[in-house]
């Protein structure tokens, strides 16, 4: 073989072995994002955990104050720890070409945040809110991390599952108005999301979704119907009982 020829196969080998190497760093930084992905989604989790164990009866007091407190601390480490570490990996990279190694986690903490909102106020967490509390976490360079709107949106579908629970707890402790204005709210977010256009980040997910947010939307109906119209056929008590040990996918209207 020539001298030429040598070189030649030389180079190539050479070109492979960069390639390599860069594949590795891509797949390193996929699954570094991925571990912190899965941290935002335990540490999300445990915020939703902490407001289902708030009081169902809507008496408040000066313990509920003091657990929104803590939750809304913990959500605040979450972005200054985990999704920090998601925003530095992301400094100068493509943000799409990574974003299903960090989606998931992201939505859980639209879940976590938006029901923590929700039971602090009573309203939907709307995209901007979600960015502005998103903008301490900056990478080394300064540039404040955002949320897709993707996932703003998949983040939400997930809420309103959570506030069918928070639903059928409160009827199940007798607050009967509180789960009207909760199968109101779910309904309306519910008709919302039939405007929203099926775009591709959200065409995998969307569909499987509203299906699930229309039973959570049935469930609290049919825990309300329970209540307000059976109600004067069986004691209070009872009533309470049967919701509280029934699965919320097996509520009975005809008991």
């Amino acid at each position: 073989m020539s001298s030429e020829a040598s070189s030649a196969v030389g180079g190539i080998g050479d070109a492979f072995r960069a390639y390599a190497k860069q594949l590795d760093a891509v797949n390193e930084r996929r699954e570094r994002l991925v571990k912190a992905s899965r941290d935002v989604t335990i540490a999300s989790k445990k915020v939703i955990f902490a407001v289902h164990r708030l009081p169902a009866d809507g008496a408040g007091g000066g313990a509920e104050e003091a657990a929104l407190g803590q939750a809304e601390k913990d959500l605040q480490l979450i972005r200054k720890t985990s999704i920090k570490r998601v925003a530095q990996e992301l400094q100068d990279e493509d943000y799409w070409r990574f974003s299903r190694a960090f989606s998931p986690g992201m939505q859980e903490y639209v879940e976590a945040t938006a029901v923590l909102h929700y039971a602090k106020t009573g309203r939907l967490l709307t995209y901007a809110e979600a960015n502005a509390e998103l903008s301490e976490v900056q990478d080394a360079g300064g540039q404040a991390f955002r949320l897709s709107a993707a996932d703003y949106l998949l983040g939400i579908t997930d809420l309103t599952g959570e506030v069918m629970r928070l639903a059928i707890s409160s009827v199940a402790a007798g607050n009967k108005g509180a789960a009207a204005s909760m199968a109101a709210f779910v309904g309306a977010v519910y008709e919302g999301f039939h405007v929203v256009p099926m775009v591709a980040e959200l065409r995998r997910d969307l569909a499987k979704k509203l299906e699930v947010m229309r039973s959570s939307l049935v469930k609290i109906e049919t825990a309300s119907y329970m209540v307000h119209v059976r109600g004067s056929e069986y004691p209070e008590q009872f009533l309470a009982e049967r919701l509280a040990e029934a699965p919320e996918d097996r509520l009975d209207p005809d008991m």
